[in-house]
């Protein structure tokens, strides 16, 4: 089965989604068939969540862990709908890590 890219717009269509949301730390960009949704510095981002194109329309949600590394969910949608998913199940993966400086260990 041939791997399906992700497009130009793709990042950009997430981003808005998240800032629909008042998700505005958050940022996306393309990677060949992912988009990946971080926050932080760009020399030194913290990962949040990727969508990895598996169709026309459909995308399969990793979440990265406080590694950094990719742990796939298992879900797989529209963006808007994993998008939503991520907001109202797992609310922890999308906020502000300034937030929580006292969780960091850059105090």
């Amino acid at each position: 089965m041939p791997k399906y890219q992700a497009e130009d717009y793709h990042p950009k269509t997430v981003e808005r989604l998240l800032h629909g949301r008042d998700l505005t730390h958050l940022r996306a960009r393309k990677y060949g068939t992912t988009v990946i949704v971080e926050s932080g510095p760009p020399d030194d981002p913290v990962k949040h969540l990727r969508f990895t194109r598996d169709a026309v329309h459909l995308w399969l949600l990793d979440i990265a862990d406080h590694r950094g590394r990719w742990q796939r969910t298992g879900e797989r949608g529209l963006l808007e709908d994993l998008i939503a998913l991520v907001v109202d199940n797992f609310p922890w993966t999308v906020q502000r890590i300034a937030d929580y400086a006292e969780r960091t260990s850059d105090r």
